[in-house]
């Protein structure tokens, strides 16, 4: 053996390798939040709001009584930021996530603690298993602010800068009118190029929903209305979202009436425990037909 080969042989058995870190696919990282839904119509459904969060006693002792808020994106579309005067904000809507999302939260989470106030943040983009966001916050209802734009980013005075203000400027112009509705925890109007929808997260188990969404749908009660159309659902994060085409034109108030009636025909239709008849059988196909999966 040559005298390079043996030494390119030498330093590989003495370099220490770098572990492995093994992706796990985790289909309900939320699952025993207060707010699970929430949770999830925040990551998938609104473009910009933001809730404080609460830090464990454990965090607290550590990092002391930090200010934490969750933002549905942050710039750049940033895991975690920390500001000058301490306070920490994570985001949602991210480009690198691996397959738990609760766990990804929380290292930036934790990242972000451990940062120098103001500095940056380095989150890994697969954190290995760690601790969760159930692990780490005081769990209990989201105070949920919806935002028209994301100057809640900015620091006062910022927005002096002509670069900060065209920046923001042109990450406004992508968000699309979205009202969060009281009739249904986790609903949300939302107004798009030539229509609007009413989305709404489902707090139930997947199966009951799609068999309580079937039975409405054999009993022809499954839109919001005249000029109305159920136009299929999704799955996200272990929860469906059924999806409804509405008019461009009626604003999203008008629609709390509608939403709080489905909600009662909804809920009345889980109850029912018998097997699906016939027509319900081919309304639940249907139903799968129109579906798509997030993650």
């Amino acid at each position: 053996m040559s005298k390079r080969r043996k030494s390119q042989r030498t330093a590989a058995d003495t370099t220490p390798r770098r572990e492995k870190v093994r992706d796990v696919f985790v289909p309900r990282p939320f699952d025993g939040l207060v707010d699970e839904s929430e949770w999830i119509a925040l990551r998938e459904l609104v473009p910009a709001a933001s809730a404080p969060l609460r830090l464990a006693p454990a965090l607290v002792e550590e990092f002391g009584d930090r200010a934490a808020t969750l933002a549905t994106v942050l710039p750049m579309a940033a895991p975690a930021i920390t500001k000058p005067d301490g306070r920490v904000l994570i985001g949602l809507q991210r480009h690198q996530q691996s397959g738990d999302v609760s766990r990804d939260l929380a290292d930036a989470l934790l990242s972000a603690l451990r940062a120098e106030p103001g500095g940056q943040v380095a989150v890994a983009p697969l954190p290995g298993p760690g601790p969760r966001l159930q692990d780490i916050l005081v769990d209990g209802p989201l105070d949920i602010t919806m935002h028209d734009g994301f100057d809640f980013w900015l620091d006062p005075g910022a927005a002096d800068d002509p670069t900060v203000q065209a920046s923001l400027e042109r990450a406004n112009a992508a968000i699309y009118p979205t009202v969060r509705l009281t009739a249904a925890k986790a609903a949300y109007w939302c107004q798009v190029p030539e229509k609007a929808h009413v989305r709404w997260v489902l707090p139930d188990d997947e199966d009951a929903a799609l068999d309580a969404l079937a039975r409405l749908g054999a009993a022809g009660t499954l839109t919001l209305g005249e000029q109305t159309k159920f136009a299929g659902m999704f799955r996200a994060h272990g929860r469906l979202v059924p999806v409804w085409d509405l008019p461009e034109e009626t604003p999203a108030a008008e629609w709390e009436e509608p939403v709080a009636q489905f909600a009662k025909r909804y809920a009345e239709a889980l109850t029912v425990t018998d097997p699906l008849d016939a027509a319900g059988r081919r309304a639940r196909q249907g139903l799968l037909g129109r579906q798509l999966t997030l993650r």
